[in-house]
C-alpha cells in the first residue's frame, strides 16, 4: 500500500467515526446564537418569544411546548424550536462516558466555611438548587451576601469569577455588609458591587415574573449565582389556608423549575432561602420544618439547615438532604468578615460550656 492509499483510507475511517453528542452540540451552539437563529423562528415569532420571557436559545431550550401556546405557533412547530434550541446546549440521549465528560463542567462556590465546603463535596453546585433553611437570624442572608462575593473570586480561591443575581423578597439586602466581606477578601467593594444585579420582589407574582424574564441579564452579566431569599415569605402571606394550599404550590412548583432551567442553561449556582414552621405535635426529633413541603423538598438538590448556637457568632449547619453525599454536620461563625471558620480553640471552649 502506497502513501497516497493509506491516506486515503485514513480519511475514509475519519468519515466514519460517529460525531459525539459533545462535538455536535459545539457545532449547534454555534449555529443557533440568537433566537433569531431556530429554525421556524421569524421576526414576529421571536418578538412574541421574547414578550413571554425568552430573551435566549438558553432559556428556550427549557421550556415545554404548552408553554409556547401564547406565542400562536403549532404543537409541532413549539416542538420543533424546542428540539433545536436544546441541541445546542446538548439535552439528549447520551452515553454515561459522555456524561461524565460533561459533568466536568459543573463547577462549585466555596461558601466561606472550609469545614461546610468539605461537608458539601468542595462547595455548592452549579446547574443545581441548594437551599438554606432555618429561623430567623440563624445566618441565611448572611450566607447569601458572602455568596455574592465568594462567586467573583477566581477559581483557585473558590470564586467562579462571575457576577450574582439577587432576588429580595424580605429587604434583607445590606450593601454594607457587601463592602465589609469584600475588604476582608482584598476585592475592590466598588467591583463587588458592579457584579451584583439586585431586583427586590413585591409579590410572589413579582417574584416569579423577575426569574421568568432573567435570562437575558443573566447570559449579558456574567451570573453564576442566582439568589431567591426567601423562596416562600411571599406565599406563604398570600395564600393562606387550607383551599389555597394547592395553587401556592403549583405556583411554586411552577417558580423553583424556572428557577432550575436558569441554573442549567447557564452553569450557575441557585441558591434560595426558606423559612421554617414548628411542629407542636411532634415528640420525636426536631420539631422546626421548612416551609414548602415536598414541592420545595424534591426540586432543591441539597438541603442545608441552619441554626444558632446557645451563645456568640457560632452556627451549626447541617446537611439534610443530598442526591449522593452523606448527612453531615459543621460549626461555623458569622462574623464582621462575614462566613468563618471556627478554630480548634474555639471549638473547644465550646464543648466544654456545653458540658457543664
Amino acid at each position: 500500500m502506497n502513501e497516497e492509499d493509506a491516506e486515503n483510507e485514513k480519511e475514509q475511517e475519519e468519515e466514519q467515526e460517529p460525531v459525539t453528542a459533545q462535538s455536535e452540540m459545539e457545532l449547534n451552539k454555534q449555529k443557533y446564537q440568537f433566537i433569531e437563529d431556530l429554525p421556524g423562528v421569524g421576526p414576529a415569532t421571536a418578538l412574541k418569544l421574547k414578550e413571554l420571557g425568552y430573551h435566549t436559545v438558553e432559556s428556550l431550550a427549557m421550556a415545554t411546548s404548552r408553554e409556547l401556546d401564547p406565542v400562536g405557533v403549532s404543537e409541532k412547530k413549539a416542538f420543533q424550536i424546542i428540539e433545536a434550541a436544546r441541541s445546542a446546549i446538548g439535552i439528549s440521549f447520551i452515553r454515561a462516558d459522555e456524561l461524565f465528560k460533561m459533568r466536568k463542567n459543573v463547577l462549585r462556590l466555596s461558601t466561606g466555611s472550609k469545614a461546610l465546603d468539605k461537608v458539601v463535596d468542595g462547595g455548592l453546585e452549579t446547574q443545581t438548587i441548594t437551599e438554606f433553611y432555618g429561623e430567623y437570624g440563624s445566618g441565611k442572608s448572611q450566607m447569601c451576601h458572602q455568596l455574592c462575593v465568594n462567586v467573583q473570586l477566581p477559581p483557585e480561591r473558590g470564586g467562579l469569577n462571575g457576577g450574582a443575581l439577587y432576588v429580595d423578597t424580605e429587604n434583607t439586602f445590606r450593601l454594607e455588609r457587601i463592602v465589609q466581606m469584600s475588604k476582608f477578601l482584598d476585592l475592590d467593594p466598588e467591583t463587588v458591587v458592579k457584579n451584583i444585579i439586585y431586583a427586590e420582589a413585591y409579590t410572589s407574582d413579582h417574584q416569579m415574573f423577575l426569574l421568568e424574564n432573567a435570562d437575558e441579564i443573566i447570559k449579558k452579566n456574567n451570573i453564576k449565582l442566582i439568589i431567591v431569599d426567601s423562596l416562600t415569605a411571599h406565599f406563604r402571606s398570600e395564600y393562606l389556608g387550607r383551599e389555597m394550599l394547592a395553587t401556592r404550590q403549583q405556583k411554586l412548583n411552577k417558580h423553583m423549575h424556572k428557577l432550575i432551567a436558569l441554573a442549567r442553561a447557564f452553569n450557575a449556582v441557585a441558591v434560595v432561602t426558606n423559612q421554617v414552621m414548628a411542629k407542636p405535635d411532634q415528640f420525636f426529633g426536631d420539631a422546626i420544618h421548612p416551609i414548602g413541603g415536598n414541592i420545595v423538598g424534591h426540586t432543591s438538590h441539597t438541603r442545608i439547615y441552619l441554626r444558632k448556637a446557645p451563645h456568640g457568632p457560632i452556627r451549626i449547619a447541617r446537611l439534610v438532604s443530598s442526591p449522593y453525599l452523606p448527612e453531615g454536620e459543621e460549626i461555623l461563625k458569622v462574623t464582621e468578615n462575614g462566613i468563618e471558620d471556627v478554630s480548634e480553640e474555639e471549638k473547644a471552649e465550646k464543648a466544654s460550656k456545653s458540658r457543664r
